[in-house]
């Protein structure tokens, strides 16, 4: 759900994530530190991606020395108020005991390290912003590259709560100030994140995406823009695949064709294999000789 305040001046995105969140974390088998780490990525994602338009996409990717590796989640606008996202771990099992204050070490099993944020437009080239690391807890860090590479302060809050039976509960609110935004509303905004139960909790107790945003906006006038609705999927295809083998060259597929029956690829994001027989792979040697490459 998007919205706005104070006259305009406040632009707000809320969402309740855990399906999308329960996805990620049963394609990928994803252990609980894992899962807080890709379900608050995937949802600051999926919120930023609320403002995407046309054939836009929206791709985080957090880089840091911890056990996790990268984590990236992509977003796109799926027509008609949907928000398409995914999101992997390069090591999914990668774990840590609960920090001193009881919650997942997202910022231990991220590092230290930086977040790029790409933003492909349906028309020019990609714009890429990258900034360092700030916590490594993800909420924080998307608030500085808004800060930082959009010149746009910013409150953040992203959760996921969790037992060792699954997801409970995942979302987050996004508030950004807009031009003519003076710096007591981000001030009263700030106190007012710092103050509030934690989304997933609040969510727990069965908060609908009106009172995430109220609880941000305090005693700021909101008015509501659109609802969204968001869900897990992906862009990986055959042809895509195909592709990607094209870019080995003739003497590599050759070898392939002649050493493996069949070749797999398998999509980082959704799991989804692909499988190529000695055939198929002959076949794009024959495209390959066909265009003269």
């Amino acid at each position: 759900m998007t919205a706005s305040a104070a006259n305009g001046t406040v632009s707000l995105a809320a969402g309740i994530t855990t399906g999308l969140v329960r996805e990620a974390q049963a394609r990928h088998t994803l252990a609980p530190t894992a899962s807080a780490a890709v379900g608050r990525l995937i949802t600051g994602a999926a919120l930023l991606g609320t403002s995407l338009v046309g054939r836009e996409r929206l791709t985080l990717q957090i880089n840091g020395d911890g056990p996790i590796g990268a984590v990236v989640a992509d977003a796109w606008s799926g027509g008609d108020g949907v928000v398409t996202a995914r999101a992997y771990a390069r090591q999914p099992r990668a774990d840590l005991p609960l920090n001193a204050r009881g919650k997942f070490d997202v910022a231990g099993v991220i590092g230290t390290g930086q977040l790029q944020v790409t933003k492909s437009y349906e028309i020019g080239q990609p714009y890429n912003g990258i900034v360092p690391l700030e916590t490594g807890e993800i909420g924080e860090d998307i608030a500085s590259y808004l800060l930082n590479s959009q010149q746009i302060p910013s409150v953040v809050a992203l959760g996921v709560l969790a037992n060792p039976s699954g997801i409970i509960a995942a979302g987050g609110v996004i508030a950004q100030l807009m031009p003519g935004a003076d710096e007591s509303t981000i001030a009263l905004l700030e106190e007012n994140a710092r103050s509030m139960a934690p989304v997933t909790q609040q969510i727990a107790d069965g908060a609908d995406l009106q009172a995430l945003l109220a609880t941000v906006a305090g005693t700021l006038e909101l008015k509501v823009y659109r609802d969204y609705t968001l869900e897990f999927g992906c862009r990986c295809t055959r042809e895509k695949v195909e592709i990607a083998l094209l870019g080995l060259g003739r003497d590599e597929l050759a070898k392939i064709a002649s050493e493996q029956p069949q070749t797999e690829a398998t999509c980082d994001f959704c799991k989804r294999q692909f499988v190529l027989s000695a055939g198929d792979v002959a076949g794009l040697i024959a495209r390959l000789d066909a265009s003269g490459r």
